[in-house]
């Protein structure tokens, strides 16, 4: 009863904190005097795109690796979306070229390390300088060689909370129903939890590699679609943050680095909303950036240390 309790804790801890975030922005932001109701949407501007991108992460890291290349297939993603918009004025084309550049990152990087036997996180290593490198090549084109601009007022009625919190939610939604309620889910934490075990029962690790990453491609194209929508206008710098925000995220809420049956979609929205919320208390302090990334960077450790513990505890002595 009492390892029941502590574990109903344990996975209830990131939500606890969450809330415990939220109240302190509330109250510092009080005492401040700033406007609540515009600090919120600002949470969420910044939120969203973390969010989304960690959520399709999460099938990826379920199966125990992980992919650091995400922030810059987001910027690759976003600049092709926007070159193409700027060649057709075409809003479907723009969402489209995002989504299907993302796809075709997140596919060449799981084809890669089947075809040569690596660990994936090798391929998105070698992935990360191609994309950086794809990034100022691309806005070099442009002629400026500094920025690619959307035109403002083309994306500027999708520039809303509704709409955004719309497709987070969609996307979540599709992602939780896998996750949890096909086939696919199922196999992908036993792959992470014991990949030589689900391997001799006939799961190929191969094929949900592949499957894993093309969810994931979907919320980084979702991810650039939504960075044009809120800055139309594209640098060498854009989404630079992404990758490393969507690991600290899916461990703020709650997520094993591991993988595995522990693994929970909801784990990167809270994680998301945690760190934004985290970073804006801070501002409101006048922190600056860089105690601000030392801050997360501990919490990040502590983090990992604390579920690693508890983990090595359910261990059976060898």
């Amino acid at each position: 009863m009492k390892t029941n309790a502590k574990k109903s804790i344990m996975n209830l801890a990131p939500v606890f904190g969450l809330i415990v975030l939220v109240a302190a922005f509330l109250i510092v932001g009080h005492m401040k005097g700033i406007n609540i109701s515009y600090g919120l949407k600002s949470v969420i501007n910044q939120s969203v795109v973390v969010a989304v991108v960690a959520t399709g992460a999460v099938f990826i890291y379920t199966l125990g690796s992980f992919d650091i290349s995400l922030g810059a297939s987001v910027a690759v993603s976003a600049i092709l979306g926007g070159m193409v918009y700027i060649k057709t004025g075409n809003l479907l084309l723009m969402f489209a070229t995002c989504i299907g550049v993302a796809v075709l990152v997140a596919l060449t990087n799981s084809v890669l390390a089947s075809i040569f036997n690596l660990p994936v996180f090798v391929t998105t290593i070698a992935m990360l300088s191609v994309l950086n490198a794809m990034v100022l090549l691309l806005i070099g084109i442009n002629g400026t060689g500094s920025e690619i601009s959307v035109p403002s007022d083309a994306v500027a009625h999708l520039d809303n909370i509704p709409f955004k919190v719309a497709v987070l939610a969609l996307y979540i939604l599709a992602c939780v129903f896998i996750f949890n309620f096909t086939p696919i889910g199922r196999k992908e934490k036993f792959l992470g939890g014991n990949p030589l075990c689900a391997q001799l029962t006939g799961i190929s690790i191969k094929k949900y590699s592949i499957i894993a990453f093309i969810i994931s491609g979907i919320g980084v194209g979702l991810g650039a679609f939504l960075s044009i929508v809120y800055a139309p206008t594209l640098t060498r710098s854009t989404a630079s943050s992404v990758g490393m925000d969507v690991i600290i995220a899916i461990v703020f809420g709650g997520m094993p680095v591991s993988g595995g049956a522990r693994s929970k979609i909801y784990a990167a929205l809270i994680g998301a909303f945690s760190m934004t919320f985290l970073s804006q208390i801070m501002t409101l302090f006048n922190l600056n950036s860089g105690i601000g990334q030392i801050v997360k960077a501990a919490i990040f450790i502590l983090v990992v240390f604390i579920a690693a513990s508890n983990h090595r505890q359910k261990e059976l002595p060898r």
